[in-house]
């Protein structure tokens, strides 16, 4: 084989790679291993969701981060974060005399919180689910929780479900709260107290 051939072989051996990788995108080529890194236990949820079908779930999951990836939250202001938190310590006093009242409120700040970082907005709720379980992948469940049991569908739950519900919620508040706009898609568990010069949680609450 002449060199010329050789090097034509071995340009279109280049494209065929390059034109694969632009079609997979970086959700596909990283297959099930990055899709169950990436989103942790929300992966688990989807599959059994899909009553265990891993390929629709990973499909649902690229589909996700095809669409949400490239969010990039917006910026809080100092007086922004410190009004949410207010906010958010006030709920938590009130849930001590009215639980139920204080989930639903925690359900409609989170949402709220949410859309200023730039998510989709609160009655696109599903959307905005799928977007926030692209980039916090490890705490999107505390807010599903608290949607849930603040719907009509919750009306059954107990004190005690309202209370985990509360707390669950808490830690996507806080990441949405604390988190920087570089630090998207960086969600880890146990990452998001630190490094804050507040509390969100004041002493004496009950959730």
């Amino acid at each position: 084989m002449s060199t010329v051939l050789i090097v034509v072989a071995l340009i279109v051996v280049f494209v065929i790679i390059v034109a694969a990788v632009l079609y997979l995108g970086p959700g596909r080529a990283s297959g099930r291993s990055g899709l169950k890194r990436r989103f942790g236990p929300e992966y688990d949820r989807v599959v059994a969701r899909h009553d265990g079908d891993s390929k629709a779930a990973e499909r649902e999951l690229t589909d996700r981060v095809q669409r949400h990836g490239d969010l990039r939250p917006e910026p809080l202001t100092a007086e922004q974060r410190e009004q949410y938190v207010a906010r958010w310590a006030g709920l938590q006093e009130r849930f001590v005399d009215a639980p139920r009242e204080a989930v639903a409120e925690a359900d409609r700040l989170v949402a709220r919180l949410a859309e200023e970082r730039g998510y989709p907005d609160g009655a696109r709720y599903d959307e905005q689910l799928d977007a926030l379980s692209v980039h916090h992948a490890h705490q999107v469940d505390g807010y599903r929780r608290v949607h849930q049991v603040a719907s009509e569908d919750g009306r059954g739950a107990s004190t005690e479900e309202l209370r985990e519900a509360m707390v669950g919620a808490r830690e996507l508040f806080e990441r949405l709260i604390l988190a920087r706009p570089e630090e998207s898609g960086r969600s880890r568990p146990g990452n998001a107290g630190r490094n804050r010069n507040f509390s969100l949680r004041p002493k004496g609450s009950g959730a």
